[in-house]
């Protein structure tokens, strides 16, 4: 399958009733561009209200988070699996402030989740993928497991009337596999992409630097095939993120990507299915520095820049309001015509 085209006409009557707002020619800025994506994505000029916004949290663990990568142990990803069942993380917070559904999917988190909800594990992939300077984060089966479940997660919610679509993650140690795939999918080197993640101080950084060049250089020549560089250098949880983010682009709803892991797995959505970039916008820039080499190949401008590095997929529902904004100021915003006639 191929990521549907988005409208074109659409996005051309935008940029001319953008022009024709007024206001000083530009002076929306990206939310007049976020406006034209919009509706490019909705086929409408101009877009409709997106009241309908869901979230998907894929939690995994990694294996490199044994190897000095995160000052946290990996029995945290659980806990904060709880949390989001609960309503005390971060993005289960701003999803309730925004009224965006949320949902929490263990793809891979190394534990029994006993006591949440039967269907959060009920399409567990695995338990734990594999640390990425030494073995292959998952077999090739997994990997297409994991796919099938981001694209079945998208499609649920898409059934279910969502009109636009964010995707989260919950995984100790999972910048470093961002590093190593978008380090991989770039073409850059390990010191260009690895940045701190959770607050590792610089003899952190350091060995994760080396964690991410010595998975770049045994995964070697595979990297060149985005199937096989999903499989050596990210995890389960990427697997299903990035099946959610084709998913949707094929049936033609718009997402708001959020941090580092998100962008990698937008990377490699828009390389096995391409066209797909066409249906994202960018909600954040993170402190990473892959998220910021990521988002200049594909094209995109974050709508806030605020610092943030929580994951989760809570820049991205941080930006909400700036979608909705754009919304009904190129839906109600005067245009300059009206106002000259006398």
């Amino acid at each position: 399958m191929s990521a549907l085209p988005v409208s074109y006409v659409a996005a051309a009557d935008a940029r001319s009733r953008l022009a024709g707002l007024a206001t000083p020619p530009g002076a929306l800025g990206l939310l007049g561009e976020t406006a034209v994506w919009l509706s490019a994505a909705q086929g409408v000029c101009p877009p409709r209200p997106v009241p309908n916004v869901h979230v998907a949290v894929f939690a995994g663990d990694h294996g490199v988070a044994a190897y000095g990568v995160t000052p946290f142990p990996s029995a945290v990803t659980g806990l904060m699996v709880r949390a989001f069942v609960d309503g005390t993380a971060g993005v289960a917070v701003l999803a309730r402030q925004h009224g965006a559904g949320l949902r929490v999917v263990d793809v891979s988190v190394d534990a029994d989740l006993d006591g949440v909800p039967a269907e959060i594990s009920a399409s567990k992939v695995m338990r734990g993928s594999g640390a990425i300077h030494l073995v292959d984060a998952m077999s090739h089966e997994q990997t297409d497991a994991a796919l099938a479940l981001g694209a079945q997660v998208a499609d649920e919610a898409i059934d279910a009337g969502a009109d636009l679509l964010i995707g989260g993650d919950m995984g100790i140690g999972n910048t470093t596999p961002a590093a190593a795939l978008i380090g991989a999918s770039l073409g850059v080197s390990s010191e260009q992409v690895t940045g701190r993640g959770t607050g590792v101080d610089d003899e952190g950084l350091r060995v994760k630097q080396r964690v991410v060049a010595n998975a770049l250089r045994r995964a070697g020549m595979r990297v060149k095939d985005p199937h096989d560089r999903l499989t050596a250098l990210g995890g389960a949880d990427f697997a299903a993120h990035a099946g959610y983010l084709m998913q949707a682009a094929r049936r033609g709803v718009p997402v708001l990507l959020d941090g580092v892991i998100s962008v990698a797995c937008a990377l490699i959505a828009e390389e096995i299915q391409p066209g797909s970039v066409a249906w994202f916008a960018a909600g954040h820039r993170s402190p990473e520095p892959a998220q910021s080499l990521a988002l200049d190949r594909l094209g995109l401008s974050p709508l806030l820049d605020l610092g943030m590095r929580l994951g989760e997929g809570s820049g991205a529902v941080a930006a909400v309001p700036l979608v909705r904004s754009a919304v009904t100021l190129l839906t109600e915003v005067a245009l300059l015509s009206d106002v000259l006639e006398p």
